[in-house]
């Protein structure tokens, strides 16, 4: 935990980090102090804002609506990695979320599956909007996924935190996806954290044109050895084989709305095998043939469908 950075200091450490940053009216005073506390803060929550259009965009997070006044953020994030900065200080973001996700980030380890909403996020975490649908669909450009590596290092270059201090609004609130997409790749991006804050002072000005980063690949299942998981974890007795690529099934079955998340553990149980039954029907399979247990056909639709590729 930490007290949270002044205006002018949060501006200038994102400058630092060689962020191309755009003030937006009078953000250093813009804020719901009024409502409550501000800090301690304890991390960086990533957010997608389900909008297209970046002037819109920013507006939007900038004022808010009728239902949720602004600022909805402290900086958003544009598909040309520019960000914008809306607000500082308590900002309508995070809501309310877990506790023990709350210790997990105060304690710099991977947050715990989230199942409760009792404690208040917009005190305790830097937000951040990216312009995105959040549809599965709508890219994530590299200049914008760069972005977001540099803005989580220089806030948490600046108070001394890893790179397990950033975490998804998913990560926080039950029932939240955000952020999503084939191209957001959660782990990939807190390794290139990690990799920048292990690295020497940090760069600046950002070059104007800076080198094309690489495409991330997508996940890779092997169905052999998710067969085996489902087979074998829900058996009464004996040692239940695990496979790491049940999450990334279990991930793109919470996507398509048929598994809750806290259910999505890496643990291809009862709740699992149902949920895959479920996908199975809903391509048309029937008795047998949608038993939860899954086949090339049906995984490999799920995966060029939320984004992994499926080897035999």
């Amino acid at each position: 935990m930490a007290t949270p950075m002044s205006a002018a200091a949060f501006l200038d450490c994102l400058r630092d980090e060689g962020l191309d940053v755009v003030e937006v009216g009078a953000w250093e005073t813009h804020n719901r102090n009024s409502k409550g506390p501000w800090g301690p803060v304890s991390g960086v929550m990533i957010h997608h804002t389900v909008t297209r259009g970046s002037a819109a965009t920013v507006e939007l997070c900038r004022k808010g609506h009728s239902n949720l006044p602004g600022p909805l953020c402290h900086g958003v994030i544009t598909k040309d990695g520019k960000v914008h900065l809306v607000g500082y200080g308590r900002a309508n973001h995070a809501g309310l979320g877990d506790p023990d996700v709350l210790a997990a980030v105060i304690a710099e380890r991977t947050p715990p599956a989230d199942n409760e909403a009792t404690v208040d996020g917009n005190r305790h975490f830097y937000g951040f909007e990216c312009e995105n649908m959040g549809d599965g669909k709508d890219p994530w450009p590299d200049e914008q996924i760069e972005a977001i590596v540099r803005v989580i290092t220089a806030i948490c270059r600046r108070h001394g935190w890893s790179a397990r201090s950033a975490l998804r609004h998913l990560d926080w609130q039950p029932g939240k996806i955000d952020p999503r997409g084939p191209q957001f790749i959660w782990e990939d991006i807190l390794g290139r954290v990690a990799e920048r804050l292990a690295g020497t002072t940090p760069s600046t000005p950002k070059p104007p044109t800076p080198a094309p980063l690489p495409k991330p690949t997508k996940p890779v299942v092997d169905l052999s050895r998710l067969i085996a998981a489902a087979r074998s974890n829900p058996a009464a007795a004996g040692t239940p084989v695990t496979y790491s690529g049940v999450r990334t099934v279990e991930a793109a079955l919470v996507d398509a709305g048929l598994l809750s998340k806290r259910y999505s553990d890496g643990h291809y149980g009862t709740t699992t095998i149902a949920a895959y039954a479920a996908w199975q029907r809903k391509l048309g399979y029937r008795g047998d043939d949608a038993d939860g247990i899954p086949g090339k056909t049906s995984l490999t639709r799920l995966g060029d469908k939320y984004g992994f590729q499926v080897v035999a």
